[in-house]
């Protein structure tokens, strides 16, 4: 097993990482850590979904909410198989882990409302899984990952552009016009959240140093903003954040981050925050987490039930 000082070099010159034959402890322990992540954050960001896409105003929408969470699934699947081609017991991991377990964003620990804001979480939800994964599709070490990359990559530009086109049409109508700014109002801070904490907060970055993702935190929040910003204020809707000319960058308006009235869904932005309480708060885990974990696991649980009677 190679030393990782020299799996570091050799994935920084360009190696593929392809098996278990190519890592250490270290590149295998993180490269577990990312993919659930990413598998229980593409699997958990359906039952949210699911809880307005019968709001759908046409078929048509209907059928593309539809489509989009048979895309999430797949996109999970795609991580919890490359998971279980690790030595990982996916089973386990699914349907016997407890829900505060689970590392999805805290964002999809939330009902929607309605379905302008399921528009509004492909517009910037599905957008921040849109370039981190693109990030990692164009930088990843993992062979195997990289590969599977391209079919997601286009999956998710999909449907962040179904929650622009959402958007787009309801901010023609001057009485829908209002639920979109709320919508947004509450779920743009949560979007950054997405990309974890500052940079110079971060000691190290295991996933930086063996080439799992190719840009900081702070740099893939950049990335987010300048697609959401230009798109938001294109379209008239009011975002906490705008491009600094002299800094060249994007700045975000508000105290980021700040503290999150839960049950109002509302950002107290006269109530700075800590990242360390915001870790403590995704830890807790939002409203749903429960009741959205156990209908993922729930079929499951009940064929053991049946098997157990029947045998």
């Amino acid at each position: 097993m190679e030393s990782s000082t020299l799996l570091k070099e050799k994935v920084n010159k360009g190696f593929m990482v392809e098996g278990l034959e190519d890592m250490n402890e270290e590149y295998l322990k993180a490269l577990k850590q990312t993919l659930v992540i990413v598998g229980d954050t593409e699997l958990l960001s359906v039952p949210p979904l699911l809880t307005v896409y019968d709001q759908a105003p046409t078929l048509n929408n209907k059928i593309t909410a539809l489509a989009i969470m048979q895309d999430e699934i797949g996109h999970a699947h795609i991580a919890y198989r490359l998971l279980k081609d690790l030595g990982e017991d996916t089973e386990e991991l699914l349907y016997n882990r407890a829900p505060n377990r689970w590392k999805n964003p805290y964002a999809f620990d939330f009902e929607l409302s309605n379905w302008i804001e399921l528009g509004v979480f492909n517009a910037l939800f599905d957008r921040a899984g849109y370039t981190l994964l693109g990030d990692a599709g164009e930088h990843t070490s993992y062979g195997p990952w990289r590969r599977a990359l391209l079919k997601v990559d286009k999956e998710e530009l999909f449907h962040l552009r179904n929650g622009e086109i959402i958007m787009k049409s309801a901010m023609e109508k001057p009485e829908l016009r209002e639920e979109v700014q709320r919508a947004v109002d509450w779920m743009f801070l949560m979007a950054l959240e997405f990309f974890g904490v500052e940079d110079n907060l971060k000691s190290r970055s295991q996933q930086l140093e063996y080439k799992l993702k190719g840009r900081t935190n702070d740099e893939l929040r950049q990335k987010w903003l300048s697609t959401a910003v230009p798109f938001c204020e294109t379209i008239g809707v009011k975002v906490p954040a705008h491009y600094d000319e002299k800094l060249e960058r994007f700045v975000i308006n508000v105290p980021f981050p700040c503290k999150f009235d839960i049950e109002n869904k509302k950002w107290l932005f006269d109530q700075p925050d800590t990242w360390e309480n915001v870790i403590q708060r995704f830890k807790k885990r939002g409203p749903q987490n429960k009741q959205f974990v156990e209908r993922i696991q729930k079929g499951a649980l009940q064929l053991e039930e049946l098997r157990k009677e029947v045998g």
